[in-house]
């Protein structure tokens, strides 16, 4: 019997013009494994409510295609159910696509649709904010706030927030409580890991496996601006956690208070409240991989 699949196209997402992505699917997309549909958002967060409506219908397969913003709307919502969850990757940044070695061109990614090779990967809930990939709380939530609403996609639009606001920005302070034990401490970032990166190589967390019932809380702490180049070098080579001014925690469960209350969960920006309980959900969403 044949699989049914549904597509989700975000038409503004991301970068890039999506209208060869129809032809795209039809032509390598293996017809003789799936019936396929496709269906386009209208409006913000309607990729929400059609990722739910596909898991009641029962579709085996419901596949993003979009950035971050829309793999996280819609993988959120196949959270504990049996539909799977799949990425064409067409956004800024592409965090979750790259840690699960999804082929950033869309020809090759639709063909390792075809494939079907699934994982049950974990995933993150803070309060009752669910989450897949990274979730931050400190210059990175700034920056994806900013950037929700930014004119210029894609990397460039990134690099220049980051540098416009890095230089006004100043470090939160953090409680932690890890099993009793309590630890408090001003930071730059304050990062949730789940997989290994925010997107376009910007490694936080190179040793986050998505399969290992584990997260992990990357903490960057100030540090002076002559130290900023070697350590934006190291994130983007897969070496911030050797940094001094890096700290990694691995964790199942755990109270992070917070003097600002904004976030970013996989690079959606939030309001948050100042205490968050912040826990792993063990293999809770069907993915299909690279």
């Amino acid at each position: 019997m044949k699989k049914k699949i549904r597509f989700i196209i975000n038409p503004i997402s991301g970068i890039g013009n999506k209208e060869n992505i129809p032809q795209l699917i039809e032509q390598h997309l293996d017809l003789d494994a799936f019936d396929y549909d496709i269906a386009y958002t209208e409006y913000r967060k309607h990729a929400k409510s059609i990722a739910m409506e596909s898991a009641q219908l029962n579709y085996d397969i419901v596949c993003a295609v979009g950035g971050d913003g829309s793999v996280h709307e819609i993988g959120t919502e196949l959270i504990g159910t049996d539909t799977k969850l799949a990425i064409l990757p067409v956004g800024s940044g592409n965090g979750l696509a790259r840690h699960l070695k999804i082929p950033l061109n869309i020809k090759d990614a639709i063909l390792c649709i075809n494939k079907n090779q699934t994982i049950k990967m974990d995933t993150v809930l803070a309060n009752d904010k669910p989450f897949l990939n990274v979730g931050g709380y400190g210059f990175d939530a700034i920056i994806a706030k900013k950037f929700d609403t930014h004119t210029q996609r894609g990397f460039r639009g990134y690099a220049y927030l980051i540098i416009r606001e890095f230089f006004k920005y100043n470090p939160i302070n953090i409680s932690i409580d890890l099993d009793g034990k309590i630890k408090t401490l001003p930071v730059v970032l304050c990062t949730v890991a789940n997989a290994s990166q925010f997107g376009n190589g910007f490694t936080v967390s190179p040793k986050s496996d998505v399969t290992d019932g584990k997260l992990e809380l990357c903490l960057l702490k100030p540090f002076s601006i002559w130290s900023a180049p070697s350590i934006l070098f190291r994130f983007f080579r897969n070496s911030g956690h050797k940094s001094r001014f890096t700290e990694i925690i691995s964790f199942k469960k755990m109270t992070i208070q917070l003097s600002k209350k904004i976030a970013h969960y996989d690079g959606e920006p939030f309001d948050v409240k100042d205490e968050l309980n912040v826990s792993v959900v063990p293999e809770s969403l069907n993915v299909l991989v690279g």
